[in-house]
Formats: C-alpha cells, structure tokens, sequence
C-alpha cells in the first residue's frame, strides 16, 4: 500500500488488504510451525503456533467487519495473491530466517492495518478503527517477540 492514497479507498477494500496479507502471514507461520527445526525447536514451534493461532482469529474478525459494510470479504487464494503484499514461502528456510521473514511479514501487515485505519477515523468509524487499532497493537507485540528472538544473533 506504499505510496497509494489510501483516503480514496473504501474502507472495505483496505480491510481486503488486510485480510489477505494476514491470512499469508497465518498461512507462513504455520507452515513454518510445521517444518521449523534445529537447536530452538521447541521454542520456535511454540512461538510459531502463538502467532498463527492469533493471525486465524484475526482472519475471521476482519472477514466479518468488511461483511459489516455489507461487501463481501474475499476468501480464495486467487484473490489473496491478488490484494497481499506478503510474498509466499515455498522454501524450507532456516529457524532464523523463518524468523527474519516474519517480522518483514509482521511490518507488512502492519503497515496495511495502519492504512486502514487511517480510512476508518478519517470516516468516524470508531468500532472499526478501534478493532484495527488493537490489530495494529497485536501485531507490535509480535514484532517485538520476533526482535527478541533475533537478538545477537
């Protein structure tokens, strides 16, 4: 969504945003929760299942404010891949990079959840501004545990 005036979207198409790039960020921590392995993994496997488990909550919260507005919230791969800005994982990457790309994956939800909410004030909708502020929330936490885990290393 960078460099995209997101006040002329709808507010709907920016929940779409945000709704396929956590699904992908859902889809890749528990692809990575899958097939994390190594010294840490316990630890990652754990950690990997806290974050999906959260992000699959988040898809159906976010799928039921875009029905709110009564559009219809997408839910095939095909469409995704055409709204997320994630790119998809098709790899085994190492525990550590499975890390580093969750938290570029982090920013980038983050960053639609952030564009969306810029919509949803700009137009008083404070439920839904309020939902993607505790999203946006969520989604530092993460993003502060991934640093973490990355640390000094």
């Amino acid at each position: 969504m960078t460099g995209v005036q997101t006040c002329a979207l709808p507010i709907y198409e920016a929940l779409k945003v945000c709704l396929a790039n956590t699904f992908a960020f859902y889809l890749k921590a528990h692809y990575f929760h899958w097939n994390v392995e190594g010294a840490h993994f316990a630890s990652y496997h754990k950690f990997f299942q806290k974050i999906y488990e959260d992000a699959f909550d988040a898809v159906d919260a976010i799928a039921e404010h875009i029905r709110t507005l009564d559009a219809y919230a997408p839910g095939s791969f095909v469409r995704y891949n055409e709204l997320k800005t994630i790119e998809d994982e098709i790899n085994i990457p190492p525990a550590l990079s499975m890390m580093a790309k969750l938290l570029e994956d982090n920013a980038k939800v983050t960053e639609s959840l952030k564009a969306a909410f810029a919509i949803a004030d700009s137009q008083k909708m404070e439920g839904i501004a309020n939902f993607l502020a505790d999203r946006i929330d969520t989604h530092a936490k993460h993003g502060w545990m991934i640093k973490a885990h990355l640390k000094g290393l």
